[in-house]
């Protein structure tokens, strides 16, 4: 089941087309990747479904209505170009922007100290916020995205100042949010992160969509026939020459073949098991951002 349907959205800005009969379908309950170069029209469609902006044609639906400014309350938005008010305290500033999705202001402030303690940055409640590191500060925009429990939440850049250690933290709370029956937008030049944590992606190259489906359909669909093999023995002997060689060390090599046929990586196997000590064999996909990397080639020579 589709939560959010974009269906046939076209939105301009003077002479510039930002988005041209733009379809999308994100199920319910999925952390949905929004890929695309600069100024593909992912920030067009995000202003869109925000309602900071209206399509020219075509409709937004949300769980099955067409989208309505009562809608805003069930969307959490996290901004590429982070918003905080620097001179307000932690504590009052999450509870501030939960009163405004409407959220009672006793439960707004319970919300808001659990998520604190939760983070481990309760001590800087009374801390204004330009007294907090970057990291700390990210984290409270967070905090702020989805205190009000939203069914939709649009992540634009999420790790972005984040350390690795946080990073991992954050990657975690969204997969939480999934979890718990959230459905998210994740917007990201970072491809492998989108590989680690998405479910679904769609890509737009110049205001249209390039493709769209599971991670797994994607690369599969892109996919060279191309295996990897890992094993130890005379690499000459093999009956089909590899594309590349790696020393894995200990005597062993990790090698990629390529072979268009079944009956070609039948005989690919059979050569290594016959010739060398074979300890995997598998297909290599192609990874999302090599897949990103041809599809804006694509667009450049198209």
């Amino acid at each position: 089941m589709s939560y959010l349907e974009i269906e046939n959205v076209t939105k301009a800005y003077a002479a510039h087309v930002a988005i041209k009969d733009l379809n999308f379908s994100v199920p319910k309950g999925c952390i949905f990747g929004l890929l695309g170069p600069n100024g593909a029209g992912k920030t067009s469609l995000i202003r869109i479904i925000n309602q900071i902006t209206a399509a020219d044609s075509g409709r937004v639906l949300l769980n099955g209505e067409p989208l309505r400014p009562s809608h805003i309350s069930k969307i959490g938005y996290l901004p590429e170009e982070r918003g905080l008010y620097k001179k307000m305290k932690v504590l009052e500033q999450i509870v501030y922007f939960a009163r405004l999705k409407d959220v009672p202001k006793k439960e707004a402030q319970e919300r808001a100290l659990k998520w604190l303690k939760h983070f481990e940055i309760e001590s800087w409640k009374y801390k204004r916020v330009d007294e907090l590191s970057k990291g700390m500060q990210q984290k409270v925009q967070f905090i702020l995205t989805i205190i009000h429990n939203p069914e939709l939440i649009i992540l634009d850049e999420p790790f972005s100042g984040f350390d690795p250690v946080n990073t991992e933290l954050i990657k975690n709370e969204i997969r939480n949010l999934r979890d718990k029956g959230a459905t998210i937008i994740f917007s990201t030049h970072r491809m492998e992160s989108v590989e680690e944590i998405c479910d679904y992606i769609g890509m737009i190259n110049l205001s249209t969509k390039v493709l769209e489906g599971s991670v797994r359909e994607v690369r599969e669909s892109f996919k060279r026939n191309e295996f990897i093999a890992e094993f130890s023995g005379d690499i000459n002997a093999i009956s089909v020459k590899p594309e590349s060689v790696t020393d894995t060390g200990s005597g062993r090599q990790k090698a990629v073949f390529r072979t268009n046929t079944s009956d070609g990586r039948k005989s690919l196997i059979r050569s290594l098991n016959e010739h060398t000590e074979l300890y995997s064999f598998e297909e290599r996909l192609p990874s999302i951002n090599e897949i990103f990397i041809q599809k804006v080639k694509e667009g450049k020579n198209g």
